[in-house]
């Protein structure tokens, strides 16, 4: 086990680089089950869930391997049908198997998927959605067992937007006989990224990054080269970073447009910033104020910055409340930030923090993804010392966060723990 040690109470000061999205890149790299020539992508992230992405396409059938100059190359061959449980309890994402194998060997033994357990995120719309497409699937031993003739386009609305869905249909969709139109989509810029990776590999569609897409199923896919998009919530998490430690920062590869909604929050909290088109530029401040806030399917307040935010509203002035509307159970962080000096009450979904003058160092225990982001950027800004433990979860979703955070200024190292 490993922490991370933070002395706080430094403001940042250089330049922070975006890496490329973990969510974009795993369901971009589970689309290389459905062609048939070699995919060669560029800025993906190294970071844990990627590699496992590498390991279940090796045993899928697909030659994938990170070369030396960082890309990744996964060239095609004769495809086997299930995803094991040993892989897929450590990363929901894993289900995005279920549909490009259904639509390549019209078969898929795919295991119910685990990940951060930030509440009930069930797959019952997926299988509902390729079950119109001509889909049948039994639940067996924690196993989704799926077959089919062929599949074929329908007209399908999703019961609530889901970007998992979106994206299995997307893929599931490309190869299938005829047209599929999906309404009540998801939004996510994350769709639009695995869309236009298969529309460069021969795919038909038009529509993503609104809530009615159309796919037309053609009869092959060709591999391509193709840049994963930035990380809009690492760019976000170093934008909230550089906000409570009063630092002055340039974040460079940030995805601007995608990330309206977060940079719309901290202007509302008196941020000043100089805005590119592919980067931010946060400028020293005083104390922000306290604002409201609710989480939102895109292309509102992203769930995946609510922990963030929240540990910035912690020292802002005045009272601010965060809704979560999205899971259940995302509010992990509020304990341990409160082990910290915040003042947050949970009440009826809501979190409503009172402002207080400092945050002061102390060992906490990160739950989540998300969750450990918060606590690292609180411990940025408190005073004393800061021990995060379990930061597995954080190794999920941000690459080398600790030398990023340390080459702007942080007093922060990685060290072995008891835990």
């Amino acid at each position: 086990m490993e922490k991370l040690v933070i002395h706080g109470g430094r403001p940042l000061k250089g330049v922070l680089q975006v890496s490329g999205s973990k969510n974009a890149a795993l369901p971009i790299m589970f689309a290389s089950i459905l062609v048939d020539s070699p995919m060669h992508y560029s800025n993906v992230p190294r970071l844990r869930d990627i590699q496992t992405t590498i390991k279940l396409l090796n045993i899928l059938g697909c030659k994938a391997e990170r070369g030396d100059d960082g890309d990744i190359v996964v060239a095609p061959g004769s495809l086997a049908p299930e995803a094991p449980y040993d892989l897929v309890k450590t990363m929901r994402a894993s289900v995005l198997v279920l549909g490009p194998l259904l639509a390549r060997l019209g078969r898929a033994r795919v295991a119910l998927p685990g990940g951060c357990a930030i509440g009930a995120r069930p797959v019952d719309q997926h299988l509902k959605a390729l079950e119109k497409m001509g889909a049948v699937f039994d639940l067996a031993e924690g196993y989704i067992e799926g077959r089919c003739k062929a599949l074929h386009g329908a007209d399908i609305t999703f019961d609530i937007p889901t970007v998992g869905g979106t994206e299995n249909l997307l893929m599931a969709a490309s190869l299938a006989r005829g047209e599929t139109i999906l309404r009540n989509a998801a939004r996510e810029p994350e769709i639009v990224d695995l869309a236009r990776c298969l529309n460069a590999c021969g795919a038909k569609i038009s529509g993503q990054g609104s809530d009615v897409i159309h796919i037309q199923g053609v009869e092959r896919l060709h591999g391509c080269s193709y840049r994963v998009m930035p990380d809009r919530i690492e760019a976000g998490t170093f934008l909230v970073a550089a906000a409570i430690t009063r630092g002055e920062v340039l974040i460079k590869d940030c995805p601007v447009a995608e990330l309206a909604a977060t940079l719309a929050k901290l202007r509302e909290m008196g941020l000043t910033m100089e805005i590119g088109d592919d980067w931010v530029r946060v400028l020293p401040a005083g104390r922000l104020r306290g604002v409201d806030a609710a989480t939102r399917p895109h292309p509102g307040f992203p769930t995946d910055m609510q922990a963030q935010i929240m540990a910035l509203m912690t020292l802002a002035e005045g009272s601010s409340s965060i809704e979560e509307t999205i899971f259940e159970n995302r509010f992990m962080h509020v304990p341990e930030l409160n082990r910290m000096g915040a003042d947050i009450r949970l009440s009826s979904g809501k979190a409503l923090v009172r402002g207080v003058d400092a945050l002061a160092g102390a060992p906490v225990m990160a739950s989540d993804l998300r969750a450990s982001a918060s606590l690292v950027i609180a411990g940025l800004a408190a005073k004393g010392v800061t021990e995060v433990q379990r930061i597995y979860h954080l190794d999920r979703g941000y690459e080398c966060i600790e030398e990023k955070l340390r080459a702007a200024g942080a007093d922060i190292i990685r060290a072995s723990s008891a835990l």
